[in-house]
């Protein structure tokens, strides 16, 4: 008997306890640990949920979780690569192995039965199946626990789930229409195995970022692994942007900004050979949320930094070339530091060898992981306010926040960025905002959701193996992934892709 992916997935989310003849005894085993269990001491031992919640982050950064013997299936950094090239700022240059054609070629996005489409939806719906364990173990989505450790646990849980859902809102509609049915629904309490409108999928995240935010408020975490108040408020910008709602996505990007918890990245860390660059250390001052990734974890040929590192022994260097689009690189003026983040001739020309590399700079040459993941930094919100003023009428703020970010990166500083903003009114205005946005962050997977926000179109350069110079406008079939031909097959309550 079939049933839907989602069911299954939730199924898997609750503890396992295996069978022996244990459990034939009416007795109860005392020696294994239930849901129910964690649920009524939780509030005595959170360490019980910690584990699921570290399992949750995890999944983050798993080679293969999804689909074991992949070499794209890196979690979400992997979803990162896929976005960047629907975005049409990373081109594929070359395609020894054939790992990223599908999508490059724009094949996956059309063909249901392709397997990148799967594996987008099931890691999103395995990370909302495990955050409804944890929320559900806590007392399910209207609790207030007592214990502070507790309530952090459910704030980052909540998060999670939110995360989860706001990309595949994403990903899988084509543009954002709040009547449109577009994603199953679940919340741990009440599933809809057919698709449910937008605006219930957004509600839902508003409402687990906005509780996210209250419940972490006192909350400092160990490592930029954990889900804190401030990457809550950030989600909950870009959720609110994605909907239009630019006002509120700028009250909540000027709170980042302005908590002080983060500086902006600077000039010497943008390109080598300055200061801290490299964007492979976690405890860089800008980033928010990051992944440590150390020897234990043996991450080595299947890793985001395999695939865009030319100086990681894997895909980059060994013939799968993601470069710069040359109509963004031309973009770039010749006084910004940003310019020299790509290699300029030989092999490597266009690749991010200054943006993107392991500290040893030997090509090929690091074959153990440690360089680490980064999913946000605050300089996203400096650019994020900048677009919602423009786009809210506030031109004034538009052009400060813009201005401060350049200022570090133009080489004649404030005056350079007095020199480009000032002269920006309305349309050229906001087209700089999102050219500064695909620029700034190249290759960390924002290109594509500030593609959506704008609705833009993309026009490839010369430099892609598939569909050079060809235009997609941001709605097309082309720029969204499916609803995969598993979940059709398995669960006869959704008809159709959006």
């Amino acid at each position: 008997m079939k049933k839907s992916l989602i069911y299954l997935l939730v199924a898997a989310s609750l503890v396992s306890v295996g069978c022996s003849e244990d459990f034939l005894d009416p007795v109860r085993n005392t020696n294994v640990i239930t849901s129910e269990d964690i649920a009524n001491n939780a509030e005595v031992n959170p360490a019980l949920l910690e584990g699921s919640l570290n399992g949750i982050g995890s999944l983050l950064i798993e080679p293969g979780g999804t689909a074991a013997g992949r070499h794209y299936d890196l979690g979400q950094k992997g979803i990162d690569i896929w976005l960047d090239m629907l975005s049409g700022d990373m081109a594929l240059s070359a395609n020894s192995y054939g790992w990223y054609q599908n999508t490059a070629n724009l094949v996956s996005t059309v063909d249901f039965s392709r397997e990148e489409n799967n594996i987008i939806w099931r890691y999103y719906f395995k990370v909302i199946a495990l955050s409804n364990n944890v929320i559900n173990n806590i007392g399910g989505n209207d609790a207030n626990p007592d214990s502070p450790e507790v309530r952090h646990l459910l704030g980052q849980a909540k998060a999670y789930r939110a995360y989860a859902y706001f990309y595949l809102a994403q990903i899988f509609q084509r543009s954002y229409d709040p009547a449109q049915p577009i994603l199953p629904y679940t919340d741990g309490e009440t599933i809809s195995f057919a698709k449910v409108p937008a605006s219930q999928i957004y509600d839902l995240i508003e409402n687990d970022l906005t509780d996210a935010i209250v419940l972490l408020d006192d909350f400092t975490p160990s490592s930029k692994q954990q889900i804190n108040k401030h990457i809550a408020k950030g989600l909950l910008a870009y959720s609110y942007a994605a909907q239009g709602d630019y006002p509120n996505a700028k009250i909540l990007s000027d709170e980042i900004i302005d908590s002080g918890a983060y500086s902006m990245t600077t000039t010497s860390q943008l390109a080598f050979p300055g200061s801290g660059s490299g964007f492979n250390d976690v405890n860089t001052a800008s980033w928010m949320w990051g992944y440590d990734i150390t020897v234990d974890m043996g991450h080595q040929l299947l890793n985001w930094w395999g695939q865009v590192d030319y100086f990681t022994y894997s895909y980059q260097w060994a013939g799968d070339r993601k470069t710069i689009d040359t109509n963004l690189l031309g973009l770039i003026p010749a006084n910004d530091i940003r310019r020299t983040q790509f290699g300029t001739s030989g092999t490597s020309n266009r690749m991010p060898i200054n943006k993107f590399y392991a500290p040893d700079r030997v090509v090929g040459g690091q074959q153990i992981i440690t360089t680490d993941y980064i999913f946000m930094r605050v300089d996203e919100f400096y650019l994020l306010s900048a677009e919602a003023a423009a786009k809210s009428g506030d031109e004034t703020s538009a052009k400060n926040r813009l201005k401060e970010l350049l200022a570090t990166r133009l080489s004649g500083g404030a005056a350079d960025a007095d020199a480009y903003v000032d002269p920006l009114t309305g349309s050229n205005l906001r087209q700089a905002i999102y050219n500064q946005t695909r620029i700034e962050f190249w290759g960390e997977g924002k290109s594509y959701l500030a593609l959506k926000r704008n609705q833009a179109t993309v026009t490839r350069g010369t430099n892609h193996v598939f569909r050079a110079n060809q235009s997609f406008i941001f709605d097309s079939d082309e720029m969204s992934f499916q609803i995969p031909q598993s979940e059709l097959d398995n669960n006869a309550e959704i008809t159709g892709q959006n």
